[in-house]
């Protein structure tokens, strides 16, 4: 069965994209081009940011109604990302919290996509 390892952000400017991700992941971008960047991970799973300005872009949906998340083994490491992220100026649009599932904040970028942290769900 094939294994989703790509992840992909409409974007109005993607170089201003990049700069973001690239504050939020301490690493810079693999690619940049005028309509896209991308950054590659690790674990084998990539993050491409696609400027719906692009002469090939098509997409009839509108909205943001996903999240990207990043789930940390430990409370201190959600409260680390926090304080950080916000040290840096990234807005935080839901601040840290206790939810159903433990520890969490949501942060956005310049495009309005949704960036969570938290922990693996407890049980």
């Amino acid at each position: 069965m094939p294994t989703p390892n790509l992840v992909l952000l409409y974007v109005e400017d993607p170089a201003k994209s990049a700069a973001f991700y690239e504050t939020l992941f301490e690493t810079a971008p693999t690619a940049v081009f005028p309509t896209y960047a991308a950054f590659d991970f690790e674990n084998g799973t990539s993050l491409g940011l696609w400027s719906t300005a692009a002469r090939d872009f098509v997409s009839g949906g509108s909205g943001h109604r996903s999240e990207i998340a990043f789930m940390v083994p430990a409370e201190d490491e959600v409260r680390a990302l926090h304080d950080r992220w916000s040290e840096a100026g990234i807005a935080i649009e839901q601040a840290l919290h206790d939810a159903v599932f433990g520890l969490t904040f949501v942060a956005i970028d310049p495009d309005g996509h949704r960036i969570r942290v938290c922990m693996p769900d407890k049980t």
